[in-house]
């Protein structure tokens, strides 16, 4: 009986972890996207952010089904999702096309990056009513990635113009519905 009731509670630790492994695994992701960019390895740097919003998609799902939703997890969630969400795709941005705006391109890409802290402080504080308020960091982050895959197709300027509009969408009251 001993041991039936050790590999309960060892099934039960573990069950309860799950979620947080998978939000660690988005950061450490977010955080290889962020230093394959920095070698200007700008593809892998795309595939590892589109990577990280699996698992981003998974600790959600998890923590719900196993009824393991915390307040340490949502904290944790939203310091991965500034890394995988956040830095990242500017910093992917910035390697990319950015850069060659000079000071405005810089400022635009760190503009993007506090906006994201904004609005996932604000969502950390804000009441689960079915909407977001502001553009998710998730969708802002990923619209950013995928972005970057049409450099050769529009002109620099339209992607200064899409940091700027991303920023001031996740920072917006605009209610967005939870999907």
């Amino acid at each position: 009986m001993f041991l039936s009731d050790v590999l309960d509670q060892t099934i039960k630790k573990i069950k309860a972890q799950t979620a947080n492994v998978l939000t660690l695994t988005n950061l450490a992701l977010g955080g290889f996207a962020i230093i394959t960019g920095i070698n200007r390895n700008l593809n892998l740097s795309l595939l590892l952010i589109f990577v990280a919003a699996l698992a981003d998609r998974f600790d959600g799902m998890v923590a719900r089904k196993f009824n393991i939703e915390s307040e340490l997890g949502k904290q944790l969630d939203s310091m991965s999702d500034i890394i995988s969400f956040g830095v990242a795709p500017a910093l992917l941005l910035y390697k990319g096309i950015l850069f060659e705006f000079g000071a405005p391109g810089t400022f635009f890409t760190v503009f993007y990056i506090g906006c994201g802290a904004f609005r996932l402080a604000r969502f950390n504080i804000s009441e689960n009513n079915g909407f977001f308020t502001g553009l998710p960091i998730t969708a802002a982050g990923c619209l950013a990635t995928l972005s970057f895959l049409v450099i050769p197709y529009f002109p620099p300027q339209a992607f200064l113009f899409l940091m700027i509009i991303l920023s001031f969408l996740m920072v917006s009251p605009f209610k967005f519905r939870k999907v």
